[in-house]
């Protein structure tokens, strides 16, 4: 058969499509390019926040229309993990569901939908070994000159406004053989830049092997041939060690760059969220990575709205984010998930003022990102090819200090025609909010900084 994976969310479902691809292609059936050439659709949905499951769900009705050409349509993901009861009940537009756990089972979902032409519910819980065995099936993603890396699954964290560790369970670190016999796969398929991803990608290796193995592992990932670049996304900060910060800071491969998941930065509310970090442990760690590695790049989130959060909790975010000067910073409201503790609590934020907090902390990150962006003038940095223009007039890509997707861009005036995964070197000659402009150069002519 014939079957085409439409994935929404974020880079961790689009790890769990490469899976199910790999798992389908094993059993014989075919990856198809797009629902028109597809015998089944299967929509991997989000259902992180409240705004993630209105896209899933107006996804899955738009996907519905080829069921009138005889297409089957079938969900998956973190949506059909917390709810395929309520979606079985409510859309009977959709064929069969598949759970985060499920998908070793698609080739069977498949085959019943064939023969007996019937629904299929698949929603196990969480099975030791799942996630590992899956993995090993992963389908080398079109284009592999950057791929994320899943080196996890689950969170034991109890943060109080998150649903993660209900739809995914607890934390389950694949083993390092595992993860470094992907990368080697993926090398070997032209890839050139790892994105490290888990839940928590400093806790791996803790339920596994008894002890933080992240640093061990970067250590191993580095010696493959054919990679060039590596980098951490969702690390949090009580769990970035010493140890960690030197392997970052001595290993030419890893890019100086990582991913902070914070969500805030007032005592008040970190409590309330059940952070284990601190204003004070949030700066301590700042410091230490900026002082090993002064040309760091830190990305972070935050959420804004959260219940109880009072004027002076959000001047104190406002204020960490100025001393920190975060080169690269994402927010969001405050989204009531049901089954969460925050949904719970008194004071929740009305919409309207968590969206004005929203927009005067995305002002201030603007001209933070303003002013950062333009000490590059004038420099020449690698850049990774992300495209190119029909003409190869104009390239796009992005700097060491920028992950695929969700940060800056630089545009530049190429030398010759390129494909992506080319590391070039480009001179910055203009900046702006968050891209940088610039021409490529000979390597004999200059040095990248």
């Amino acid at each position: 058969m014939r079957v085409f994976i439409d994935t929404l969310g974020c880079p961790k479902n689009q790890n769990d499509s490469d899976i199910a691809k790999g798992i389908l292609e094993s059993a014989g059936h075919s990856i198809a390019a797009g629902p028109e050439d597809a015998d089944v659709i299967i929509v991997n949905t989000c259902g992180f926040i409240e705004d993630a499951k209105r896209e899933s769900i107006s996804e899955i009705i738009e996907m519905s229309s080829y069921r009138e050409q005889g297409k089957k349509l079938v969900a998956s993901g973190c949506l059909v993990q917390r709810y395929a009861a309520e979606l079985a009940d409510e859309m009977p537009e959709i064929d069969a569901f598949v759970g985060v756990n499920d998908y070793e089972r698609l080739p069977e979902l498949l085959n019943s939908l064939v023969v007996d032409d019937k629904s299929f519910i698949a929603t196990d819980g969480c099975v030791a070994g799942t996630f590992e065995r899956q993995s090993e099936n992963r389908k080398v993603p079109d284009e592999p000159y950057t791929a994320y890396l899943r080196i996890a699954e689950g969170c034991n964290k109890a943060c109080s406004y998150c649903a993660i560790p209900s739809i995914r369970g607890p934390y389950r670190s694949r083993t390092e053989e595992s993860i470094v016999k992907e990368a080697e796969n993926l090398a070997a398929h032209g890839c050139k830049e790892l994105v490290l991803i888990a839940e928590d990608t400093g806790y791996y290796g803790i339920d596994l092997y008894g002890e933080r193995k992240l640093p061990e592992l970067l250590k191993k990932l580095c010696r493959i041939n054919g990679i060039e670049w590596i980098r951490i996304m969702y690390c949090y900060d009580d769990n970035i060690s010493d140890e960690l910060i030197e392997v970052m800071a001595s290993e030419p491969k890893i890019c100086h760059y990582i991913d902070i998941p914070l969500q805030h930065a007032s005592d008040n509310i970190l409590r309330r969220m059940n952070r284990r970090s601190r204003a004070s442990t949030i700066r301590e760690t700042v410091a230490k990575l900026r002082n090993a590695m002064p040309d760091i790049a830190i990305r972070t989130t935050m959420i804004v709205g959260f219940p109880g959060e009072t004027e002076e909790d959000m001047d104190e975010l406002l204020e960490l984010v100025e001393e920190a000067r975060f080169e690269r910073l994402g927010a969001f409201r405050y989204s009531k998930e049901e089954g969460t503790a925050a949904a719970l609590m008194e004071d929740q934020i009305d919409p309207e003022t968590a969206e004005e907090r929203l927009d005067r902390l995305m002002l201030l990150q603007m001209e933070i990102s303003r002013e950062l962006n333009e000490r590059f003038t004038g420099n020449v940095m690698d850049v990774i090819v992300d495209g190119m223009d029909e003409d190869g007039v104009s390239c796009v890509g992005r700097t060491r200090y920028d992950a695929p997707e969700i940060d800056d861009s630089v545009i530049f005036t190429p030398l010759k025609p390129h494909v992506k995964g080319d590391i070039v070197k480009v001179k910055i000659v203009d900046t702006f909010d968050y891209d940088l402009l610039g021409n490529e150069v000979d390597n004999q002519d200059e040095s990248a900084q």
